[in-house]
């Protein structure tokens, strides 16, 4: 009995201990800070130490139009940080149906056509996954022209032109990921989406977290998504539907439901004694596969060795090995990083398009977790901003030096009008209304302003409202052919490669009765 005692005193001393040793106080102080300098309507933190979630709390609002607060169980979109949630299904293909990220992906996809000849022949599953096929991102593809039918997405792969043999560069490309959802779908038999909620969110409890705006809304605790437009006010954001490219960044989570991911990660693939992921597969992810920069920044001499493994970012941070992904997509933003040798994970999820607070969070709470010399993040960021302002008047300056003035289009605007295709991509459908012409794609309308010759700015058309806040890069630039008809249009959506030109479709006339 007196040894018993003992140990049920020694067991309630470590727990006080425990608790009262995290710096929440510390920590709530800081991220309020980084809250307010941000300029982030609100966010979502949660942090895994040996294996227990030490700290989750809300920050800010998930809604700020009805005033709602954030907190650990609000749904946020997770983007990117979806990733390795695909990769680990590959994870387990490997393990029960005898798959090899060596293999190409052609072997279980044969409708899957690429640029070229040496594409087609050499590119393996593990090159897609280390962002290494040597093609750049060919975003505008998916993004402003999404469909529901994943088999028309791959169909669009063929005409993605490479700007790197493989191998040789690191370049991020979603389309990797969107094939491997589809190969787990080959072998399963099942959606890409089955098997997510079958293999992780049904063992990991994750009860509330879905694969769609569809499941989204339906939550009572969900965030709505906001930019900080123009480094000057908050706007709401419409949730974007990724459609087919769902295995590449479709997940909505919360920061309590992203630790049971962070656990299984720190303990082996095991939740709850559950095998959730092989545990030799989550020994070799937890490596690098490609190299992206060996040097570091001058400003962080102990962050170097950046590197890209199975859907995580590796790198050293202040001397800790850390594997860490973004996520980016209207509205929100996100990041989940482990630190293996620490037995640490965090998560950061927040309603603000583009921000720079998710990183930025988890850097603050690595410095002060693993007692490493603690950086200024806040003047960090408050010199990137000030970096930010001015790059953006310098673009809005070269913007209108470049206007030639005193030009007129070649043709009347109706003759622009009519549908403009790329196989890789998808058609704009032009049109002219009240003396002005307009582009049509899937996801949204552009409103195609008048710069100089036959080169058009377009401006994104919302609620009826024009936002001529437009990139002056992604000119629509018309040609014509010996005759003077207008015949393609060409368009820079691809930064690596020369602008896209997309082909005006023959008017079919009907035949004339007698």
């Amino acid at each position: 009995m007196k040894y018993g005692l003992i140990f049920i005193f020694l067991l309630n001393f470590n727990l006080a201990f425990s608790q009262t040793a995290f710096p929440t106080k510390q920590l709530d102080d800081k991220l309020n800070i980084l809250l307010k300098e941000t300029y982030a309507p609100g966010f979502s933190i949660a942090i895994v130490k040996d294996n227990k979630v030490v700290y989750s709390k809300g920050f800010g609002y998930s809604n700020i139009e009805k005033k709602q607060k954030a907190d650990e169980n609000t749904l946020f979109a997770i983007g990117s940080t979806t990733k390795a949630f695909t990769t680990g299904l590959l994870g387990i293909m490997e393990a029960e149906h005898g798959l090899s990220f060596d293999d190409s992906p052609r072997k279980y996809l044969p409708k899957l056509e690429f640029y070229n000849d040496l594409l087609n022949s050499e590119l393996t599953i593990k090159d897609l996954v280390s962002h290494r096929s040597g093609l750049p991102r060919h975003d505008m593809s998916w993004y402003l022209f999404p469909t529901e039918n994943r088999d028309s997405l791959l169909a669009r792969i063929k005409y993605h032109e490479p700007f790197k043999d493989i191998r040789t560069q690191w370049y991020y490309n979603n389309f990797g990921y969107l094939i491997q959802g589809m190969i787990t779908e080959k072998i399963t038999g099942k959606s890409w989406e089955d098997n997510i909620r079958e293999r992780f969110f049904i063992p990991l409890e994750m009860k509330n977290s879905n694969l769609s705006f569809a499941e989204m809304n339906k939550a009572k605790n969900m965030a709505i998504g906001y930019e900080w437009k123009n480094m000057e006010t908050t706007k709401a954001m419409n949730y974007y539907n990724i459609a087919a490219m769902s295995p590449a960044g479709s997940i909505n989570s919360s920061a309590l439901e992203m630790t049971r991911w962070i656990q299984i990660w720190l303990n082996k693939g095991k939740y709850k004694e559950k095998q959730v992921l092989p545990e030799a597969y989550v020994k070799k992810a937890i490596n690098p596969l490609f190299i992206i920069s060996g040097m570091p920044d001058p400003k962080f001499p102990d962050q170097h060795q950046n590197s890209y493994g199975y859907a995580w970012f590796v790198s050293s941070y202040k001397g800790h090995y850390r594997l860490e992904h973004g996520g980016n997509i209207d509205g929100f933003s996100a990041n989940v990083s482990l630190f293996p040798s620490d037995n640490m994970g965090v998560v950061v999820l927040t309603n603000q398009n583009g921000s720079m607070l998710p990183s930025l969070a988890r850097n603050i709470v690595s410095d002060l977790l693993l007692a490493a010399k603690e950086t200024d993040w806040i003047a960090y960021l408050k010199e990137k901003q000030t970096e930010a302002k001015k790059k953006l008047a310098e673009t809005k300056k070269t913007a209108a030096e470049s206007r030639t003035t005193g030009t007129k289009p070649s043709h009347p605007l109706q003759d622009f009008a009519g549908d403009y295709t790329h196989p890789g991509y998808g058609t704009f459908h032009i049109t002219t209304k009240k003396d002005s012409l307009f582009a049509q794609t899937p996801k949204n309308e552009l409103y195609l302003s008048h710069k100089h010759y036959d080169v058009f700015i377009p401006m994104e058309v919302k609620n009826n409202v024009i936002d001529k806040d437009a990139d002056d890069d992604s000119n629509f630039n018309f040609q014509t052919d010996d005759s003077g008809k207008i015949v393609s249009m060409s368009v820079k959506l691809e930064p690596m490669l020369e602008p896209l030109t997309f082909k005006k479709k023959a008017t079919v006339t009907a035949p004339k009765t007698k």
